[in-house]
């Protein structure tokens, strides 16, 4: 099984996504350097998560 998500990561990702698709890719090294200069990640943990959170949802939006 896998881990569970906070609803605020998943949230935040979605968000982010809807916001600018193509800034984002299915690469979670290049979304974690393009978090980087969001001020909105006070924490390298929950940056982390959320590069990781969007790699999933963009993957998911592929398949539909």
């Amino acid at each position: 099984m896998g881990r569970v998500r906070q609803t605020y990561v998943k949230r935040l990702a979605k968000d982010l996504v809807d916001a600018d698709e193509e800034r984002f890719s299915e690469d979670f090294d290049e979304n974690k350097e393009e978090l980087k200069d969001t001020e909105e990640f006070s924490s390298k943990k929950l940056r982390n998560r959320t590069a990781g959170y969007i790699v999933r949802v963009l993957q998911n939006r592929k398949r539909q």
